[in-house]
C-alpha cells in the first residue's frame, strides 16, 4: 500500500492524480494545507500499517516530524519527500528527501514535475504525451512561466481547478489522461473558462481601487484584502504598481497572507519566513500571526488606497518629452521631464528638486514611493499649461 500527503493547490493535487494513475486503488491520497500536514504525518505514524510507503509532496514537515520520519525511514525505509521550495532544501541532507528548485537546464521545477520524473524513473508509471503535457501545464502555472511563455492553457487549468471540487477535478483529469493522446479541455470547460476570465477581470479591477501602500523596514509593500484569485491579483497589482516591492494579499477568513512579487531582485520567501511561513522567491505565504497582523492590518487600516494613474489621456502621457504631470493628496504638483537622453528631473510645486534620474521609470518610482503621486487627467494637465503660459 501507498499513501500520499500533498498540498491542496493545483501542484499538490497534480501529484495526487499521478499517484492514482500509478497505483490505482493501492494508494490513499490526502490533501493538506500547510498547517494540517503535521497532524496527518502524526496520524500516519501512529495508525497506518507500518509497511505502507509514504510520499510527501509539495509540503514540508516541522522539526519534530522531520526526526520522526527519519526514524521511520531508518526502521522501514519507506518514506520519500519531494519538494521544490527553497525553504525545504535542508531535506536533501536525508536519503528520503529530494528537493530541487531548478533543474540542470535552468528550468524551475514543481512538485508534480518532480513526482512524475520519480514515478517514470522507478518504472511505477509509463510516460505518455497526454500526461507529460498535463504535468508541464501544472509546472508552468506553479512557476509562473506560463505568462512569460504566453501559455494561457496553463492558467486555464488552474482556473478550472478552482471551479470544480477536487474530487471532480481528479476524476476528470484521470479519465482524460488515460484515454486521450493529448491534453485539452472539452467544449463545456472552454465556455466555463471564458466566463471565469470575465469574472477575474472584474474582480481585479475592483481590487485595484482598494490597495494601500506601506513602507516597512526593508520594503515598500502593497496591501489588499482578497479571498480569491491571489496569483492573478498579485501579478496584476504588481505590474500596475511596479514601484512596490511586493504585494501582500490578506485573506482574513483563512487568517493567511499571500505574498507576490514581479521583481527578480525581491525574494518574498524571506518576508514569509520572518512571519514563520515560506515558499518561492516570487510567491510565498504565511499565517496571519500577531506580528503579521500588526504590520499588515493594524499599521495600514487607516491608510487611503493608492490613487490610480489616469488611463485614457491623450496629452498627459508617461515618458513625454514635454513632461508628465503628477499630484498627491497634499495637493503637491510634480512635473517630471527629461533634460537630455540620459537625465530626468522633477519640479515639485514649480521648484526644481535636487535629485536627478537616469530614466523615466526611476524618476516615477521615486515619486510614487516617496510622495504617493499619480498621473493626473488631461484636463488638469491642460489647465497647468495654460496657467504657465499666462504666467
Amino acid at each position: 500500500m501507498y499513501k500520499l500527503l500533498s498540498h491542496n493547490d493545483l501542484d499538490g493535487v497534480g501529484c495526487g492524480i499521478l499517484a492514482k494513475l500509478a497505483f490505482g486503488k493501492q494508494v490513499k491520497v490526502r490533501y493538506n494545507s500547510v498547517a494540517s500536514l503535521n497532524r496527518e504525518i502524526e496520524f500516519f505514524l501512529e495508525n497506518d500499517h507500518p509497511d505502507t510507503f509514504l510520499f510527501i509532496t509539495d509540503l514540508s514537515p516541522n522539526k519534530e516530524n522531520e526526526k520522526r520520519l527519519h526514524d521511520f525511514y531508518g526502521a522501514k525505509g519507506k518514506v520519500q519527500l519531494l519538494d521544490h521550495h527553497k525553504t525545504a532544501l535542508h531535506f536533501n541532507d536525508y536519503e528520503w528527501g529530494y528537493v530541487l528548485v531548478e533543474d540542470d537546464e535552468g528550468k524551475l521545477t514543481s512538485a508534480t514535475s518532480l513526482y512524475y520524473q520519480y514515478l517514470v524513473k522507478n518504472k511505477l508509471l509509463e510516460a505518455t504525451d497526454a500526461i507529460s503535457e498535463f504535468v508541464e501545464l501544472v509546472r508552468q502555472y506553479d512557476t509562473w512561466e506560463w505568462e512569460k511563455n504566453e501559455n494561457h492553457q496553463a492558467h486555464s487549468l488552474n482556473s478550472l481547478f478552482y471551479l470544480v471540487s477536487i474530487d471532480d477535478f481528479e476524476e476528470k483529469m484521470i479519465e482524460r489522461l488515460l484515454t486521450s493522446e493529448h491534453f485539452d479541455f472539452d467544449e463545456f470547460e472552454k465556455k466555463l473558462l471564458n466566463m471565469e476570465e470575465d469574472k477575474i477581470d472584474r474582480y481585479i479591477r475592483r481590487k485595484k481601487r482598494e490597495i494601500v501602500q506601506l513602507e516597512t523596514e526593508k520594503y515598500m509593500a502593497g496591501i489588499v484584502y482578497a479571498e480569491s484569485y491571489h496569483s492573478e491579483l498579485g501579478n496584476e497589482l504588481g505590474k500596475e504598481n511596479p514601484h512596490l516591492d511586493y504585494i501582500a494579499i490578506l485573506n482574513m477568513g483563512a487568517k493567511r497572507v499571500s505574498l507576490r512579487t514581479i521583481h527578480n531582485h525581491i525574494d518574498v520567501s524571506e518576508v514569509a519566513g520572518y512571519f514563520g511561513g515560506g515558499g518561492h522567491q516570487k510567491a510565498s505565504g504565511c499565517s496571519l500571526t500577531d506580528e503579521a497582523y500588526k504590520q499588515f492590518v493594524l499599521d495600514t487600516f487607516h491608510l487611503e488606497p493608492i490613487q490610480e494613474d489616469a488611463s485614457r489621456n491623450r496629452y498627459n502621457l508617461k515618458q513625454s518629452l514635454f513632461g508628465s504631470l503628477y499630484k498627491n493628496r497634499r495637493e503637491d504638483v510634480f512635473l517630471l521631464y527629461p533634460i537630455n537622453d540620459q537625465s530626468w528631473m522633477i519640479e515639485k510645486n514649480k521648484a526644481i528638486m535636487e535629485q536627478t534620474f537616469t530614466n523615466f521609470e526611476e524618476a516615477e518610482q521615486f515619486l510614487k514611493r516617496n510622495y504617493e503621486a499619480w498621473l493626473v487627467r488631461d484636463e488638469h494637465f491642460v489647465e497647468y499649461l495654460m496657467n504657465e503660459v499666462k504666467r
